[in-house]
C-alpha cells in the first residue's frame, strides 16, 4: 500500500514558476514509478510526466517538455515537478500517482493516487 500527498499548488502569473511535491508513504514506495497527471475543468485527465523508481528514467508529455522537470529523492520519499514558463493552459488540478510499469502515460496503469493540488495560471 502506498499513500501519496501533493503540495505546492497555487496561483501564478503566466511565465512564472511553481514547484509541486509529492510525498509517498509505505515501505515499498521506492519500488514504484511515479507520474504526474493533470485535469482541467471539463477535461479528461492527462499525462504530464513520469519518473522511474530509480529516478534515472524520465518521460514527458509534448506539451510540457522543456518547461517541466520531474525528479525524485527516494531517501525523502518525494517526487517533485518543477514547472517553468507556465501558461494559462497549464491550469488544472495536478495529481501524482504510483505505478509498477515505468514510463506509462495511461492513468489506468497507475495503482495509487493522491488527492491533487490546484494550479492556476493567470494571463
Amino acid at each position: 500500500q502506498v499513500q501519496l500527498v501533493e503540495s505546492g499548488g497555487g496561483l501564478v502569473e503566466a511565465g512564472g514558476s511553481l514547484r509541486l511535491s509529492c510525498v509517498g508513504s509505505g515501505r515499498s514506495f521506492g519500488r514504484y514509478a511515479v507520474g504526474w497527471f493533470r485535469q482541467g475543468a471539463g477535461k479528461e485527465r492527462e499525462f504530464v510526466a513520469a519518473v522511474t523508481w530509480s529516478g534515472v528514467g524520465t518521460y514527458y508529455a509534448g506539451t510540457v517538455k522543456g518547461r517541466f522537470t520531474i525528479s525524485r529523492d527516494n531517501t525523502k520519499r518525494t517526487v517533485d515537478l518543477q514547472m517553468n514558463s507556465l501558461k494559462p493552459e497549464d491550469t488544472a488540478v495536478y495529481y501524482c500517482a504510483a505505478n509498477l510499469n515505468a514510463g506509462s502515460d495511461s492513468p489506468a496503469q497507475y495503482l495509487y493516487w493522491g488527492q491533487g493540488t490546484q494550479v492556476t495560471v493567470s494571463s
